[in-house]
C-alpha cells in the first residue's frame, strides 16, 4: 500500500478500462500520504515486485483461490474466500457453490476487495442436518473445495484444538499440525492470534499462513482472531480504535492505517457469527466480539486488546519502558488507577448476557492472551519481569470484572500469545473462586520464549507433586491464581505445540490437552506435555 489515496488503485484501473499491466502502473499517482511501506507486496503493481521471503504471489491462475475459512451460527453460514492478488484485467468476482444430492449448485457470486483479496459469502436459512461439500470458484480455472459440516449436536464429545504465535522465523510447512489434528478430528479450531508476523505485509503472510493451515480449517469451523503482530505492533492496548502515537502503542491506539487494520480483522474475522453489538469503535474499526454454538458447546469470542487502556502516560512509569515492571517491592495499587479499561463495558455487557442465555450448555470463552501475568522471564533466562502489563494481569480491576463474569457463566477460558502454557485457576477475591483458563503453547517457540520461573523457585501452597512450581502465587500485579501445569522452553519442541480441549457434555468435565509439536498422535507411545491432560468439572 503506497500510501491512504492509493488503497483503491486496482478499483480505478478496473474503472478506466485498462487491460494491461503496464497500463495500470502508468496510472498510479504520485504518494502523498504518511504510510507509505504498508501491505505492499500486494497492492498497486504487486506484479512488478521482488520475490519475497513471506510467499510466492504470483501463483497459477488456476490456483489463485487460498482457501476459504467459514462458521455456522443461528442458520447462517459466513464464508470468507482469501485469494491470491489479482491482475487488473481479471475479474473480482467468485462464486460459491454446493453439492446436492451429487449436484453443484451456485448458491452466491461476491467481488473480491483489492485491499487483503478476500470475499464473503453470507448465506441464511442454512440447515445443519447434513454434510454439505462446497466450493469456490474464480476464472475458467480456479476452484477450492471443502465440506461444511453438519452441527455435531448428537456427539457426547465436542473437540476444539487451540493454537496461536505463527512464527515467521519458521517458513517452512506445519505437516505435523496438520497430520495431528486431522486425526485428532475436532469439531471446532481455534487460532488465538499472531497468524501472521509480517507486520506490514499482512496480505502476504496471511495467505502463507492459509497455505500452512488450510487443510485443517477446509473441512471444519475454525475460529481466526487477530492479535497485535497481526495490525503490525510488537503489543496492543486498543483504546476504543484510538490513533496512536508510536509503534510501540503504549500510549494507546493502532498506530498503522485505519484501512489497513479494518483488512486485517475483515479478512481475518468476517466469517465468524455476526458481532453482538456492530457498533464501531475510533477510526471507524469494527468489531467482531460474538459467540458461535457448535454441538451444544457455547463459545464466546472476545476482544481482549481492542478496549484495553495504554499504560503511557496514565501511570507512575516504574521500569525501563511504560509497561515493563521491574521492582518486586513496587505497590500494585499504583497501576490500578480509576478509569482504566481492560474488556471495556460493551463487552462486559455481552459476557453477562451471554453468561444469562443458554445456561443449560457448557461454555467457554476464547480471546487472545490470559488474564494474569503468568510468566516470569521473557526472551531469555537472564530477562526476569516482575509485572508485564501487555498481559491481562492488568489493569487488575479490569481483569477481576472479566473473570467473575466469566465465572457467573460458568465458563472456561481459553486463549494463546503467552507463548508458554499454563493450566491454571484464577482467583478474585480469594484463591481459587474465579474459572479455570487454558493458554496453550506457541505454533513456534524458538524465537521468544517465557518460563514460569518464581524467584524463589519455591512450590506454592496447595502444590501438585507432578511440576516444581505449582501451588497458590501472586503474580506481578498481586493477583491470585493457583497453578497446576506449565511447559518450560527446555520441555520437548521447546514447549511449541498446540492444545486440544474435550467437552464431555454427560458429566460436564473438560478435559486439557497439550501436544508437542513433534510427536505423532498415531503412535501408541505418543505422550503430551507433563503436566497434561487435566480435567476438571464444570
Amino acid at each position: 500500500m503506497r500510501n491512504a489515496n492509493n488503497l483503491f488503485l486496482l478499483f480505478i484501473s478496473i474503472c478506466y478500462g485498462c487491460n494491461n499491466a503496464e497500463k495500470a502502473t502508468e496510472m498510479i499517482p504520485p504518494v502523498t500520504a504518511p504510510f507509505t511501506e504498508i501491505d505492499t507486496l500486494a497492492t498497486n503493481d504487486w506484479w512488478n515486485r521482488m520475490p519475497s521471503e513471506i510467499i510466492d504471489l504470483k501463483v497459477a491462475r488456476e490456483e489463485v483461490i487460498a482457501f476459504g475459512i467459514y462458521t455456522v451460527s443461528n442458520s447462517t453460514l459466513k464464508l470468507t474466500a482469501q485469494l491470491f492478488p489479482l491482475y487488473p484485467e481479471e475479474t473480482r468476482e467468485v462464486t460459491l457453490e454446493i453439492k446436492r444430492e451429487g449436484q453443484w449448485q451456485e448458491i452466491h457470486t461476491q467481488l473480491v476487495n483489492d485491499l487483503g483479496w478476500s470475499a464473503l459469502f453470507r448465506v441464511e436459512n442454512w440447515t445443519s442436518d447434513e454434510d454439505i461439500p462446497y466450493r469456490i470458484l474464480h476464472g475458467q480455472m480456479a476452484s477450492f473445495e471443502g465440506l461444511i459440516r453438519k452441527d455435531p449436536a448428537d456427539k457426547k464429545e465436542i473437540v476444539i484444538a487451540a493454537m496461536s504465535c505463527n512464527s515467521n522465523k519458521d517458513r517452512g510447512d506445519r505437516e505435523n499440525y496438520v497430520r495431528n489434528i486431522n486425526y485428532q478430528d475436532p469439531d471446532l479450531v481455534f487460532f488465538a492470534g499472531d497468524q501472521s508476523y509480517d507486520h506490514t505485509e499482512h496480505t502476504a503472510a496471511w495467505l502463507k499462513f492459509g497455505m500452512q493451515f488450510r487443510e485443517i480449517f477446509r473441512n471444519r469451523p475454525s475460529i481466526t482472531i487477530p492479535d497485535d503482530h497481526d495490525i503490525g505492533q510488537g503489543n496492543l492496548w486498543g483504546e476504543n480504535g484510538r490513533k496512536a502515537l508510536s509503534p510501540a502503542g503504549d500510549d494507546g491506539g493502532y498506530f498503522y492505517h485505519h484501512e489497513y487494520v479494518k483488512m486485517v480483522e475483515r479478512c481475518q474475522t468476517a466469517h465468524l457469527p455476526d458481532p453482538y453489538d456492530a457498533t464501531p469503535v475510533e477510526q471507524g474499526i469494527g468489531v467482531y466480539y460474538t459467540n458461535l454454538i457448535v454441538g451444544g458447546v457455547d463459545f464466546a469470542i472476545i476482544e481482549d486488546r481492542k478496549f484495553k487502556s495504554g499504560p503511557k502516560g496514565k501511570i507512575p512509569q516504574l521500569g525501563p519502558r511504560p509497561d515493563h515492571i521491574r521492582d518486586p517491592n513496587y505497590d500494585p495499587a499504583t497501576v490500578d488507577l480509576e478509569g482504566l479499561e481492560l474488556l471495556g463495558q460493551h463487552q462486559l455487557d455481552f459476557l453477562d448476557n451471554w453468561g444469562e442465555q443458554n445456561t443449560e450448555l457448557m461454555k467457554a470463552v476464547l480471546s487472545q492472551t490470559g488474564f494474569c501475568g503468568g510468566a516470569h522471564l521473557h526472551g531469555s533466562k537472564e530477562n526476569r519481569l516482575h509485572a508485564d502489563m501487555d498481559s491481562n494481569g492488568w489493569p487488575q480491576t479490569g481483569r477481576n470484572l472479566a473473570l467473575k463474569a466469566l465465572k457467573r457463566a460458568n465458563a472456561v477460558h481459553i486463549a494463546g500469545d503467552q507463548h508458554l502454557a499454563t493450566v491454571m485457576q484464577h482467583g478474585t477475591d480469594a484463591f481459587e473462586d474465579g474459572p479455570w483458563a487454558f493458554v496453550v503453547p506457541a505454533i513456534v517457540n524458538n524465537y521468544y520464549s517465557r518460563w514460569w520461573w518464581p524467584e524463589d523457585e519455591k512450590a506454592g501452597e496447595n502444590s501438585n507433586d507432578i511440576l516444581p512450581w505449582t501451588g497458590r502465587y501472586l503474580d506481578g500485579f498481586n493477583n491470585k491464581i493457583t497453578m497446576h501445569a506449565y511447559v518450560n522452553p527446555e520441555s520437548p519442541s521447546s514447549g511449541g505445540g498446540y492444545g486440544l480441549i474435550r467437552f464431555n457434555k454427560d458429566n460436564r468435565e473438560v478435559t486439557f490437552e497439550c501436544w508437542p509439536r513433534n510427536v505423532d498422535v498415531s503412535k501408541i507411545d505418543a505422550a503430551q506435555f507433563v503436566g497434561w491432560p487435566f480435567t476438571i468439572k464444570l
